[in-house]
């Protein structure tokens, strides 16, 4: 017997409101943070600096380990250079939202996005 068969017209309707309600509830509440105006940079659990993304600049940052240059270009931020030995901050590339980080643990330096809306997680709540 065809499946399709055993398929009312209401079936089919109950079916398109409950894709339309999750589609709608998606776009809703299944969002990353919003857009970032300034970069926070920490070293040693401390605040270093707190700089605009507007412009382009390179911060140097020291750490135990060495130096990690920070580049801010295009509403965006990076660490572009650190001595940590696996590079995972490095490997994080550019950020542009509001909430999103890297973290140098080995070198103990961090960058954070902030703006109006904070993406919020698990440590936020």
């Amino acid at each position: 017997m065809n499946a399709l068969r055993l398929v009312k017209s209401g079936d089919w309707l109950v079916f398109a409101a409950g894709l339309l309600a999750v589609s709608w509830l998606a776009g809703q509440f299944w969002h990353r943070g919003g857009a970032a105006d300034r970069v926070v940079i920490r070293s040693g659990g401390k605040v270093f600096a707190e700089l605009t993304l507007s412009g382009r600049q390179t911060v140097t940052v020291p750490g135990p380990l060495g130096q990690t240059l920070v580049e801010i270009d295009q509403r965006r931020a990076r660490v572009a250079k650190d001595p940590s030995p696996r590079q995972y901050c490095v490997q994080q590339g550019w950020l542009s939202r509001a909430g999103e980080a890297a973290i140098c643990l080995p070198n103990q330096v961090s960058i954070e996005l902030a703006g109006a809306d904070k993406l919020y997680d698990s440590l936020n709540y």
